[in-house]
């Protein structure tokens, strides 16, 4: 099973982009955000452990997501890949994948990070605000919360991932076809 990580800012298009790729290549789309809200409205075990720390304003911690991911890359061990969205977020994450991955004897194939400028990521929250129906969506105070919590957190762990994963930037700005045409040429180089 092939790992790839897609990040980049909040309004950068990973969503879609990682939609297109599962449909392409046959990978499992793993929004970590989306299963952790499944796992708790199903009310399984970890659900349920999430929802104790949520509900006393606490973060889910590192050693609850990684049971969480060891679980997804079970359920999916005979998939092609899996493409991890939105997660590893912060360093200590990176660190909780990276033991994750030493303990089942997997790699990452390739982790891209999708790179647009914070003026775009503005207008395009602006848009997305118009189409969604996403209460979080609507707020401007929220799209900059999200944007500088991107820059002060996940950046880092982007750039702390390059001392153990193989990442390229590559420019988020064009047509929705042009971006993913780049990430799978990436793809390709990264498989060859």
């Amino acid at each position: 099973m092939e790992i790839l990580i897609i990040t980049g800012p909040p309004y950068s298009g990973k969503g879609t982009q990682c939609y297109i790729i599962k449909s392409q290549l046959g990978f499992e789309h793993i929004s970590t955000g989306d299963r952790i809200r499944l796992e708790k409205n199903q009310k399984t075990q970890i659900g349920k452990i999430m929802s104790e720390y949520e509900e006393q304003g606490n973060l889910v911690p590192d050693s609850i997501m990684k049971e969480l991911l060891w679980k997804i890359m079970e359920e999916n061990q005979n998939k092609p890949g899996i493409i991890l969205d939105g997660y590893p977020r912060t360093s200590a994450q990176v660190d909780t994948l990276n033991t994750l991955l030493t303990e089942k004897k997997q790699n990452v194939l390739k982790v891209i990070n999708i790179y647009v400028p914070k003026e775009e990521l503005i207008v395009r929250a602006k848009k997305r605000a118009e189409t969604s129906d996403r209460k979080d969506d609507k707020d401007q105070q929220i799209h900059f919360k999200r944007i500088e919590l991107f820059e002060s957190e996940t950046r880092p762990a982007i750039e702390y991932m390059k001392s153990l994963f193989h990442v390229t930037t590559i420019d988020g700005l064009g047509t929705i076809e042009g971006i993913t045409n780049k990430i799978k040429t990436e793809i390709a180089n990264a498989q060859s």
